[in-house]
């Protein structure tokens, strides 16, 4: 077992706990189970009537954290909420929760601790180890075959879009002669080798070439956008949604979506701009620095169509040419 698993700290666990404001007896959905921190927390809340639904799509996160409630179970006996474990991709969650059925559901984005510091896995050049990435896998395409098989410019537009990286036609180029590449640290001393240190930047230079990969072997940002599209369609009125992202793309597209939801009528939003982690919660855990929180809640019908029928006033009022405030709109 890996420090990380022993230690499982997880982000803005006491934020989470605060926007889900879990209600005793309810059914909460934890879309990326991870090692079961925040679901232990919301398991806690819950009590006997309670449900809790956990999705992992990495078959050993699943079993893990399947052993923490099972121990987390005998702990609490008769309070223990019954939890029921997927092991699918959360884009699929309409096929395993019934629409209408959730007080909250949480979201936990990007890479676990567990993934990066397991060598085998390929997520992290720290330590040398096969280029894998997959979140899942019984997944087949690899972030090794990526890196040796796409071509040139793809590659350099993978690593530009999913990695931010504006260095990226010459991070490509690099690549592409020294192939093959087998190891993650065969591919951190190809880019190191090629682009310099950034002066102030604290990353190595790997790093948004590898967020690229990984982004692009898990098709993260297309899951994200489903589970958002989806998540109305689950909640209950009152139900709350909470999502922690890790960097800026994953960011924007619940920025978005809540920002899509709030003009629909559907999400009333609980976090006009995201919450961070307080210092000393980046002192424990320095994975929390990047850590955002967005939530909102889920509004009953009545109240959705006053809010749908106040934006279509004010779509006439702008089209007749009357000016708009905009600041009870801005979400940062």
């Amino acid at each position: 077992m890996s420090k990380s698993e022993r230690r499982h700290v997880p982000v803005l666990s006491q934020q989470v706990l605060e926007y889900l404001a879990v209600r005793p007896g309810g059914t909460y959905l934890d879309c990326t189970l991870g090692l079961a921190g925040h679901a232990s927390q919301v398991a806690r809340q819950l009590g006997a009537k309670g449900r809790l639904i956990g999705l992992d799509r990495d078959p050993e996160a699943l079993k893990l954290a399947g052993e923490r409630l099972e121990a987390l179970g005998s702990e609490l006996g008769e309070a223990m909420p019954q939890v029921t474990l997927v092991g699918e991709a959360f884009s699929r969650v309409s096929e395993f929760v019934e629409a209408g059925t959730m007080d909250g559901l949480l979201a936990d984005f990007g890479v676990s601790s567990m993934q990066l510091d397991q060598p085998e896995r390929g997520f992290s050049f720290q330590a040398d180890g096969p280029l894998d990435m997959r979140q899942d896998t019984r997944q087949s395409v690899t972030a090794e075959q990526v890196v040796n098989e796409m071509d040139e410019r793809d590659l350099a537009n993978l690593i530009y879009e999913y990695g931010e990286e504006r260095r990226s036609w010459r991070i490509a180029r690099a690549i592409v002669r020294a192939r093959p590449i087998a190891t993650t640290g065969q591919l951190a001393r190809v880019v190191a080798g090629c682009v310099p240190t950034i002066k102030g930047e604290r990353i190595h230079p790997a790093t948004r070439t590898f967020q690229a990969l990984r982004i692009h072997v898990n098709r993260e940002l297309d899951e994200i956008g489903r589970l958002l599209e989806a998540a109305p369609k689950l909640l209950r009125p009152g139900g709350r949604i909470v999502v922690i992202s890790f960097h800026s793309l994953e960011d924007r597209i619940a920025k978005d979506a809540m920002k899509a939801g709030v003009a629909q009528g559907f999400w009333t939003l609980l976090t006009r701009k995201p919450v961070v982690a307080r210092e000393e919660e980046i002192l424990e855990n320095p994975r929390a620095r990047s850590a955002k929180l967005r939530a909102a809640e889920m509004n009953s019908r009545e109240q959705e169509k006053v809010v749908q029928a106040r934006e279509k006033s004010r779509r006439g009022r702008d089209a007749g040419g009357q000016s708009r405030d905009r600041r009870s709109w801005e979400i940062r």
